[in-house]
């Protein structure tokens, strides 16, 4: 499974690891490259573990302020109080900062602010006949893991704050929307564990790869890099993929009792599923276009007929 990691060219300089061939992915990662540069606010939204800080410090690196501090604030379980402490801080290093010099502040995961919060947080933003002068002085990143605007209509985060934080809004797509990015995780998460344990980089079957490129993975890349800790410290992948043979997001595809499956019979099962998902995606993407998809897919056009014949995707 000798996979090397392909960052795009645009990031590969400066990300720390911001990976995937997926088109989802690729589509995020240069949407990042052009957005950077820039001093307008993000917003940063999606699953839990799908690299939101990774992003949120990503954008502060390729930024035209890269030479100055990134402040991080946590908007998980602040008080009004708390959350005015920690502004005041930011905003006091803002005014120590040199003159024109753009400060930055990422405020993850703001969903978690009680309405109390975002009326604390919406206070001290840039408002009023200031609101330029201050605003080329800060950069506002911020992320979440619930649709805010579906939030925003239910009353439950004010419009007022969402407006003024998501000038530019991201979806960083779940790991289950980029399946064909999990080898390069697997193999970057597998390098770096066994490099810190000191121990021997452990092999994984094809067997076992379909299979855990078939799981759902609802933690994401944290998920991911959980389980292949699990691999290194059990020295193969065998039982670290058995317990994944458990899961009603793999089982949901196979027949039979999970008791009376064989790892070779589950994996050629999720095999199977997960080829049939990538192929669905790609003629999603292109509307259907088969010869486009094909091209998609890195296969022969008449390979994508039969494909879409045998895995029952016949529209």
């Amino acid at each position: 499974m000798a996979t090397s990691l392909n960052l795009t060219p645009d990031l590969q300089a400066n990300a720390t690891f911001v990976t995937g061939r997926s088109p989802a992915i690729r589509l995020v990662n240069k949407a990042i490259a052009e957005i950077a540069p820039t001093s307008i606010p993000v917003f940063l939204v999606g699953e839990s573990g799908t690299g939101k800080e990774v992003y949120g410090r990503l954008i502060h690196r390729l930024s035209q302020s890269s030479n100055a501090s990134l402040t991080r604030i946590s908007c998980r379980a602040l008080e009004p109080g708390e959350l005015l402490a920690e502004l005041k801080s930011f905003l006091k290093s803002k005014a120590d900062a040199a003159p024109g010099k753009v400060q930055t502040v990422f405020l993850d995961g703001i969903d978690e602010l009680n309405l109390a919060c975002q009326g604390a947080l919406l206070s001290a933003l840039p408002d009023g006949e200031d609101e330029q002068s201050h605003h080329e002085q800060v950069r506002l990143i911020s992320s979440a893991s619930r649709d805010l605007e579906r939030e925003s209509q239910a009353g439950r985060f004010r419009k007022e704050l969402f407006f003024r934080i998501s000038g530019v809004c991201v979806r960083l797509p779940a790991l289950r929307e980029r399946r064909e990015d999990i080898p390069l995780f697997l193999e970057h998460f597998l390098t770096r564990n066994s490099d810190s344990t000191k121990r021997q980089f452990p092999p994984v079957t094809q067997e076992e790869l379909a299979l855990i490129c078939a799981h759902d993975w609802p933690g994401n890349i944290r998920e991911l890099e959980n389980f292949v800790r699990k691999i290194v410290l059990f020295g193969e992948a065998r039982d670290a993929v058995a317990e994944l043979l458990s899961s009603p997001r793999v089982l949901s595809g196979l027949s039979g009792e999970p008791q009376n499956i064989s790892l070779k019979a589950a994996a050629r099962a999720a095999s199977r599923q997960a080829e049939r998902e990538l192929i669905r995606q790609a003629l999603e993407k292109t509307h259907w276009n088969r010869k486009r998809a094909a091209r998609e897919l890195s296969i022969s056009y008449k390979s994508l007929l039969c494909k879409i014949k045998q895995t029952g995707l016949e529209g």
